[in-house]
């Protein structure tokens, strides 16, 4: 497997697609690695990968999304998720964006169009990771202190649905529910997620693996070398049954909390404002709709300008 290529997010960028990549971000407070390989030796596939940085650097949103079809359609379709991802980068709050690509699914449905998503937020300077997962499979956890992988579920105690149709696939119900949790990443911990093509894969007795299974393979895997994981994953996985990962997409997205600044210097917030602006002005005149302004929670506006307001972002409170 090629040795991933390398890139630095800057401010305000969106990158990803459905293209085939074998790539390393960096970006504040967070390194990732990004591994999708399209069906069939296809350039392009129905697995969705984005990541995007905010104009002051304390906002880190990542995205894989699986969606239904292959082909020019789904290209169309992650071109319409990166004008989302541009649109909210300033958010803090994901809710807004993520109940946005579920309205665009339900409009997108009667051509039998929709996804599976896992949306996440990393807010830098508190380390603290909101993570939504509408209908997707879950992600695994790393806990650097107990080395230890474990699966990220989506219930718990404050956060359970409370109807039957919340967290579905995106497209299925235009008014639909999306509940999110809330955790802190301490350095060196690991988020690990994924297409379905890794819990479809076969054990040697043909059983599919399922998340369980794809949990026992991740603790068989050193963690000394992150960039190493995914390789040595899909390594494990081929081994284990001739037909796993060849029958539909691969994409792996993996971050890791790198302990470096979570907020840009006094200069460097200062022009925040000075891009959202601009880039607000450019998709007015230009007419991409609406710029990408923040949302107006204290944590976002203020922790900008003032350090400890970013300490609203908690577990208990996302906001």
């Amino acid at each position: 497997m090629p040795t991933p290529d390398s890139q630095t997010m800057t401010c305000m960028e969106v990158w990803g697609g459905n293209a085939l990549t074998d790539n390393a971000v960096s970006m504040s407070g967070l390194d990732a690695w990004v591994y999708s390989k399209p069906y069939a030796k296809a350039q392009a596939g129905g697995d969705v990968y984005y990541v995007s940085s905010c104009a002051t650097g304390r906002i880190t949103r990542l995205l894989v999304a699986d969606v239904s079809g292959h082909g020019a359609a789904v290209t169309d379709t992650a071109s319409t998720l990166r004008t989302l991802m541009r649109r909210y980068v300033n958010h803090l709050d994901q809710n807004v964006f993520v109940q946005s690509m579920n309205r665009e699914f339900a409009r997108l449905s009667s051509v039998g169009t929709f996804a599976t998503a896992v949306v996440m937020t990393f807010f830098g300077p508190t380390r603290y990771v909101t993570l939504c997962n509408a209908g997707h499979p879950t992600p695994l956890l790393y806990r650097a202190k107990t080395k230890s992988w474990l699966l990220l579920e989506q219930r718990d105690a404050d956060t359970a649905p409370t109807d039957d149709i919340a967290n579905i696939p995106l497209g299925i119900d235009d008014v639909a529910s999306y509940q999110q949790i809330a955790f802190e990443l301490d350095v060196g911990d690991l988020v690990l997620c994924y297409s379905d093509s890794l819990i479809e894969s076969h054990a040697p007795n043909g059983e599919l693996l399922g998340e369980q299974g794809l949990l026992d393979v991740a603790r068989t895997i050193p963690v000394t070398d992150p960039a190493a994981i995914t390789p040595t994953l899909l390594e494990r996985l081929r081994a284990l049954h001739p037909d796993n990962l060849e029958e539909d997409d691969v994409t792996i997205l993996l971050f890791r909390a790198s302990g470096a600044a979570g907020q840009r210097n006094f200069f460097q917030r200062a022009l925040a404002p000075i891009r959202v602006a601009g880039a607000s002005l450019v998709a007015l005149f230009t007419g991409r709709g609406p710029g990408p302004l923040p949302d107006f929670s204290a944590a976002n506006i203020l922790g900008a300008i003032i350090p400890a307001f970013n300490r609203r972002v908690s577990r208990r409170n996302p906001r």
